[in-house]
């Protein structure tokens, strides 16, 4: 990747973050710890992988993105805001009742978003249904979806990918946030999913391990996608909960807890001062 585009890429991922930390510190609640983990891979799908117009959210031609771990919202709004889908003062709204930024992404009132998520193991099936859609009716947009590690103990996620290698649906790529923690500790105590990338290689997938914070790695994987035919996707995102932020990081306890003021102080310098901005 060229040294420009990186350091753009870069700077828009700390504003997400940035954008991230407000939002849930206004609304006094939300989950900071896995919104931060993907923000490198959202602003990326944003800004250098996606075909989407802020202009004309609906239009038929868009890539579709369905978030299915619906609780990291704040970093699908932050992107969406950053992209000029609506203005970032909305932001500031998030999960207050006279908002249209609730606590889970909801389609019928949010520019930009394709599915409403919340409940885990759903998401990826409706990107299924989307992807097949796109193939039954001669149109040549990608679906991505985004799944958290934890969700991927749910099994109507495994019907879902069984669906995808089934139907050939390479227009699909499955992402999951590998950071390896869930609300009640870490993944592979509390229902191990793992070997992740045996699993899907076993369901028909093709399957790419990644740093989730390495924009090199996170290109290189997204224009291999694009090769792959006759079968979907599932990228494995290695990731930090919480990244960006010394104290988050690695802290199951942030996965659904707002920072104080003071906290929410020092995490923002934090940020500022690791981007330059």
């Amino acid at each position: 990747m060229e040294r420009a585009k990186k350091q753009q890429l870069a700077k828009i991922a700390a504003q997400m973050r940035l954008d991230i930390l407000d939002q849930v510190h206004a609304a006094g609640c939300g989950h900071p710890g896995g919104s931060l983990s993907i923000a490198d891979i959202m602003a990326y799908l944003y800004f250098s992988e996606m075909t989407v117009d802020p202009a004309d959210p609906a239009m038929a031609s868009r890539d579709r993105f369905v978030l299915s771990k619906g609780h990291t919202a704040p970093a699908l709004y932050a992107a969406l805001a950053e992209k000029g889908f609506f203005p970032k003062e909305e932001l500031l709204g998030l999960r207050k009742i006279h908002s249209f930024l609730q606590g889970h992404p909801d389609m019928k009132n949010i520019p930009g978003v394709d599915m409403s998520t919340g409940s885990l193991g759903l998401g990826v099936s409706a990107a299924c249904g989307m992807a097949l859609a796109a193939k039954l009716d001669g149109r040549d947009y990608r679906t991505y979806t985004m799944l958290g590690d934890g969700e991927s103990e749910e099994g109507q996620v495994w019907e879902a990918m069984m669906f995808a290698a089934h139907y050939k649906l390479d227009n699909l790529v499955v992402m999951i946030d590998w950071n390896g923690l869930q609300i009640d500790g870490p993944v592979t105590e509390i229902m191990n999913p793992t070997p992740h990338d045996k699993k899907l290689e076993a369901f028909g997938f093709h399957v790419m391990v990644v740093d989730g914070h390495d924009f090199d790695e996170i290109e290189k994987a997204f224009e291999k996608a694009k090769t792959v035919k006759g079968k979907p996707t599932a990228i494995i995102f290695k990731t930090v909960k919480g990244k960006g932020v010394s104290f988050m990081e690695n802290q199951v306890n942030w996965h659904g807890v707002a920072p104080n003021d003071e906290q929410y102080e020092i995490a923002v310098a934090e940020i500022k001062a690791k981007a330059k901005i």
